[in-house]
């Protein structure tokens, strides 16, 4: 940061709170650690906050999306179509599911997949749909479940960042399974840890043994399973923290609508008609041939911490250049293999900044990051 830097900005404050410290302590002087009445506790706390039937605990996001395909029947092979635009964890499920993913390229205003291109990518080999509601914006879910419907494949919601978002009132995470993340940086948190919705019985089962080794019965594993468990402390924080959700939501949501109203220079993120943002990021686009990264080193220097999610989409990362068939063009990033036609996440991937809008972002703090936006804004 730099010395003439007003403030000191984080994008992420995580909160532990002494009714947090109480619970955890609680937990330990219990002497039961391992998944146990406090999970269950959570687990039924998180289902209320999602309208769903079922909530499952597991150790991470990424073993709860994991746990969703296995659950939903995706198997070595089957292909699993989701956005490029999007943290890795989206890809490597599919991958830990020892599928495939097939990525359709992303709407521009609210950076989730766009649905009218999904059908261009279903095949013989299709088992699932993982839209992502990434920054906490929903993806558009009748249209993407009516494709699932008609396909007759499974519908997962990738809600790693989307903690009480809505669609026409109706909270994500019901309409087929769902995998939402608790790590630190989330809306709530359990310092690390994940949950499963959904409103099927069956697939509620099916996730349950996998998490945990595959048992019905202990000691009978009946399918491939694994240790995804939560722990009874991971859970102690995620009780106390979902009782803060919705008031923290709500700050996030007046510091974005500030945003909105007072930036210039840049275009704002905006909010479909009948959809609930929750905000996890506030995402701008700088205007075509900008310097972002430049524009992003000016506002750390100032104190501000404004972030690029995600500098380099998933579908260019190092980790998948095997698995493309080699071309004489190299990609955009420089990797010789044949890229899929992306131009939407290509295009926003150098354009995107994310600033803070955490719900402890103060007034003072508010005003600083729009007045220092605004300047900067000026010689994009």
């Amino acid at each position: 940061m730099s010395t003439q830097a007003k403030f000191n900005i984080p994008m992420d404050r995580p909160y532990i709170g002494e009714e947090e410290k109480q619970a955890v302590m609680r937990v330990l002087e219990s002497g039961h650690l391992p998944q146990g009445p406090v999970v269950k506790e959570f687990e039924e706390r998180f289902a209320d906050l999602c309208d769903t039937k079922h909530a499952i605990a597991t150790s991470s996001g990424t073993t709860a999306l994991t746990t969703a395909l296995m659950a939903s029947g995706v198997e070595p092979n089957d292909e699993v179509i989701i956005p490029p635009f999007s943290f890795v964890a989206t890809a490597t499920s599919v991958l830990s599911a020892r599928a495939n993913p097939v990525f359709v390229d992303i709407e521009s205003d609210t950076f989730n997949i766009d649905p009218t291109k999904i059908e261009d990518a279903i095949t013989e080999r299709t088992k699932a749909i993982m839209p992502v509601h990434l920054y906490g914006h929903p993806a558009q879910m009748e249209a993407i479940k009516a494709i699932a419907d008609k396909h007759n494949i499974a519908l997962i919601e990738d809600a790693a960042q989307a903690h009480g978002a809505e669609i026409d009132g109706q909270p994500v995470g019901g309409w087929g399974m769902a995998g939402f993340s608790l790590y630190a940086s989330k809306n709530m948190m359990s310092g690390e840890g994940g949950m499963i919705t959904t409103n099927d019985d069956d697939l509620a089962e099916n996730a349950r043994m996998v998490r945990n080794h595959g048992m019905h019965q202990r000691y009978f594993h009946e399918i491939v399973g694994f240790n995804f468990r939560m722990t009874d402390v991971m859970a102690a924080i995620g009780v106390e923290q979902s009782k803060r959700l919705t008031e923290w939501n709500t700050k996030r949501s007046d510091n974005a609508e500030y945003y909105n109203q007072h930036l210039e220079g840049v275009k704002v993120p905006q909010v479909r008609d009948g959809y609930t943002s929750v905000w996890h990021q506030y995402t701008i686009t700088v205007p075509e041939g900008s310097d972002r990264d430049t524009f992003v080193q000016k506002l750390q220097d100032r104190g501000i911490g404004a972030y690029v999610f995600y500098p380099l989409p998933i579908h260019c990362q190092p980790m998948l250049r095997d698995q493309r068939p080699t071309c004489d063009t190299p990609c955009v990033h420089g990797f010789n293999r044949e890229c899929p036609d992306l131009p939407m996440t290509i295009n926003l991937t150098y354009r995107v900044v994310s600033l803070p809008v955490n719900p402890f972002v103060t007034d003072d703090e508010r005003d600083y990051i729009v007045e220092t936006v605004n300047t900067l804004a000026k010689d994009l």
